[in-house]
């Protein structure tokens, strides 16, 4: 069995920040409060940048970015 995919739409930001804590870098960046946040276990991405009104291509372009990958 394959570990998370960053590119998956469901999944949920506490675990992206777990496997890649990097990203928390990049949701500061936005003056996001998301990493820490006790919603986190249950938002996405998609739902994080909806929050933040943020374009999702760009935001997961700069977690890539952040990441390594």
């Amino acid at each position: 069995m394959c570990g998370p995919r960053m590119d998956d739409p469901d999944l949920p930001l506490g675990l992206l920040f777990s496997h890649w804590p990097a990203a928390a870098s990049v949701f500061l960046s936005h003056r996001m409060v998301c990493f820490g946040c006790p919603i986190a276990p249950f938002h996405t991405v998609i739902d994080a940048c909806a929050e933040y009104g943020l374009n999702e291509a760009t935001f997961r372009a700069e977690l890539r970015a952040a990441v390594g990958g």
